[in-house]
């Protein structure tokens, strides 16, 4: 009870939760579109960089399966999303789109648990930021293009009743549009997040005096201002809920349970690390494995 006290009494949470008041009492208070883009694009550099340099810290035999493991949990997480959201008869826009969304990395919900991790006193693999990367496009992908074959299979049930009316011919389907992988793998986030990773790689060490005041000192504040921001849209997206019911409320109290448990599981046979500092720095075994609860975070 005390760790989950010590955790929501934290700025981060707070100060989502301070957004999400201003946004039920209609404060005036918002932040101009820019500033919120400026954010996005200050984490993502800060997460990318901080995971390349602690990269260079590892040989290649020590992140090759935890990296495997992100990709296959990256594609098969959003296919049991649309089996889920099918069973509740969800609309498959809606149901592609949760897809993506517990498929890919949430840059949020992984700054904000290392952030924990770190005032806490708690040890992880420095790799982990690594996992993001990997874990961000084949979800998208694998949604994306899911999308495009119900998509196409549509398409393809008329035209071919009105192809025997003589009124067209069958379409094309060839769903694998180059413009689908583009979206997928060179978008905002991959670029920056692998292209930073990349560059901290490269650098390590060496690159600590130019990025360290900005994208790792002050990154916990820069994470309040996101969050508050992310309050305020959250709140202001809430009605949106109302329009799917019980259901979606119950899918989004229990789908992080189910991902978290399964990235838990695979993070432990991976071989992910069990171990906590103490006070004086000291590394001691502890009954849970938090690099896999930091992964299980990350995809929620």
């Amino acid at each position: 009870m005390d760790l989950v006290i010590d955790n929501l009494l934290t700025p981060v949470v707070l100060f989502f939760l301070l957004g999400i008041l201003a946004a039920l009492v209609k404060s005036d208070l918002a932040f101009p579109k820019g500033l919120s883009e400026g954010l996005s694009i200050y984490l993502l550099i800060a997460i990318g960089i901080k995971g390349g340099i602690e990269l260079s810290h590892y040989s290649f035999d020590a992140v090759v399966v935890p990296l495997i493991a992100s990709l296959i949990l990256g594609v098969l997480i959003p296919v049991i999303v649309l089996f889920l959201t099918k069973a509740m008869k969800l609309d498959i826009n809606n149901s592609i789109g949760l897809a993506a969304t517990y498929g890919s990395v949430s840059i949020v919900t992984y700054g904000a648990a290392t952030s924990f991790l770190t005032i806490s006193n708690i040890s992880y693999e420095g790799f982990m930021s690594a996992l993001v990367v990997v874990m961000e496009s084949p979800a998208i992908l694998v949604s994306i293009v899911i999308l495009k074959i119900i998509e196409k299979r549509k398409e393809g049930t008329s035209a071919i009743f009105s192809e025997r009316l003589g009124v067209v011919s069958p379409p094309n389907f060839s769903f694998l549009d180059k413009e689908i992988f583009k979206e997928s793998l060179f978008s905002k986030s991959i670029i920056l997040l692998l292209g930073s990773l990349f560059i901290g790689f490269v650098l390590g060490e060496r690159a600590l005096p130019a990025v360290k005041p900005l994208f790792l000192d002050l990154y916990s504040s820069v994470l309040i201002l996101f969050l508050l921001n992310m309050g305020i849209i959250a709140r202001q997206r809430l009605p949106e809920v109302k329009k799917h019911g019980v259901k979606i409320i119950i899918f989004g109290l229990m789908a992080p349970v189910l991902f978290g448990s399964i990235g838990v599981v695979v993070g432990s046979v991976t071989g992910l690390s069990l171990t906590q500092l103490s006070a004086e720095g000291q590394k001691n075994p502890v009954a849970k494995g938090f690099d896999c609860l930091i992964w299980s975070l990350q995809m929620n």
